[in-house]
């Protein structure tokens, strides 16, 4: 007998439903799919709606699938460590799923760290009936890679290949930055940090893609083996390599939000250490990476958005130029603008002998003007209705990242370590440009990529 699924999403906390509009639009989504929201505010779905409606760019002749859409939320407000909410809960996911013989029931939770534990027992024992098959994923919240994802760029072009290693490669930086500060939701921030936030996860989960050796083939477990192996080579992170950051209000700026600090966010404890900034360098003992520093930096309030893998290869050998060659460099930019470029030097026009920064040039959003590019999460959460786990975290993967952080994070907590200013709109602290130049990445300043 062919089963009939109900597949229930269940959003927690500040998770946007509008993530999987895209979804209904490309008719990816099962036809029985039903959302349901769950958090402690008190709210109805218009109020929902009206919330997410501002980053819902909705063209005239989709407004009947964006009505369609809503029509399929429900929310539900309750306490995270109260077992009432969840039963209210559960109830209400089953008069959806009476008409079915099997439900299937996606929990995607979007929580602080502090609340994981009480939620996950109250949806063990809540929340999985007889008749409920439970999707268990755990979120791997990277930035999908453009040209990079599944090793297309690496192990699809022989070009590439053959200086992939420390022969070729002075150092590696993978940086995620925001221009905007905590926004009033310091008091959630200030949980876990910065570290926490996206270093340990995002920029950790990017280096095992761009240091991992060619796996068998593309399936999953594949590729997650060969991930696991590297961070198995990278040795616990040290407060020495590491500049901790926390950005100040920039006095001299006309925008409001840029005046005010972290610490003057109501929000946040008085006199909390918590970093909104960190620049860790790591390093892979295998043969392929043996000397090359892999940079990682993360930070809000910064100068720019940015999200990008930067390889930056060595100096030319018996350079002939007089120190006019600047160095090669392979970008991988996820946002703004999904792109791949190869930064090089030319002969600049004209009949004198000058050399100039330029770049070969892979623009996602120009190159295939048509197309939609989905979201990251878009595409995760798709991955999950497939049923590939190509993108998710593997428990031995989970437990290598805590390895390497873990001793870290110990140490910052418990000699409260002080972390560094710096401005509103800032690069960061300049502490961090000198660490990642003493690890070998060369900042010109010179060049700028130009989205076309």
């Amino acid at each position: 007998m062919k089963w009939i699924i109900s597949k229930v999403l269940i959003l927690t906390d500040y998770t946007p439903t509008c993530l999987l509009r895209s979804e209904l639009l490309d008719n990816l989504l099962p036809k029985t799919t039903t959302f349901f929201g769950y958090a402690r505010t008190n709210m109805t779905v218009f109020q929902l709606r009206e919330k997410c409606h501002s980053y819902m760019k909705v063209k005239p002749d989709e407004q009947k699938k964006y009505e369609e859409f809503w029509k399929l939320n429900h929310y539900v407000s309750g306490m995270y460590d109260s077992q009432n909410g969840f039963e209210v809960l559960n109830n209400e996911l089953r008069k959806y799923e009476q008409n079915y013989q099997v439900a299937h029931r996606l929990f995607y939770l979007a929580l602080p760290p502090s609340v994981f534990e009480s939620v996950t027992v109250h949806i063990r024992n809540v929340c999985m009936g007889d008749n409920v098959v439970i999707w268990r994923r755990s979120n791997l919240p990277y930035r999908s890679l453009s040209g990079q994802r599944d090793g297309s760029l690496r192990f699809g072009n022989r070009i590439f290949g053959p200086t992939w290693n420390r022969d070729n490669i002075a150092s590696v930086q993978i940086t995620f930055k925001e221009p905007f500060g905590t926004q009033g939701r310091g008091g959630y921030f200030d949980e876990f940090g910065i570290i926490r936030d996206v270093m340990q996860n995002h920029l950790l989960q990017i280096l095992s893609l761009v240091a991992m050796e060619k796996p068998a083939s593309c399936h999953p477990d594949d590729i997650r083996d060969e991930k696991v192996k590297v961070l198995k080579s990278i040795k616990p992170l040290v407060l020495e390599d590491v500049v901790l950051g926390q950005y100040i209000g920039n006095l001299e700026s006309n925008d409001s939000d840029a005046q005010l600090g972290y610490l003057d966010d109501p929000t946040v404890p008085a006199g909390s250490n918590t970093p909104t900034f960190a620049l860790a360098v790591l390093r892979i003992n295998n043969e392929r990476w043996d000397g090359v520093p892999f940079i990682l930096k993360c930070g809000k309030a910064l100068n720019e958005q940015k999200a990008e893998v930067r390889i930056q290869y060595r100096d030319v050998p018996g350079d002939i130029f007089d120190g006019k060659a600047k160095r090669n460099e392979l970008v991988i930019r996820v946002q703004p603008g999904e792109a791949l470029y190869i930064k090089m030097m030319t002969k600049s026009p004209g009949i004198t002998f000058d050399m100039e920064e330029t770049e070969l040039d892979l623009t996602y959003g120009y190159r295939y003007k048509h197309l939609k590019l989905p979201d990251a999460y878009e595409r995760l959460i798709l991955d999950v209705f497939c049923g590939s786990q190509m993108h998710f975290v593997r428990n031995d993967e989970l437990s290598e990242a805590w390895r390497i952080f873990t001793p870290l994070l110990h140490r910052i907590e418990k000699e409260k370590i002080k972390p560094i200013p710096y401005e509103y709109g800032s690069r960061g602290p300049k502490e961090a440009d000198e660490m990642a130049k003493s690890n070998n990445f060369l900042y010109y300043g010179s060049y700028k990529w130009v989205k076309p």
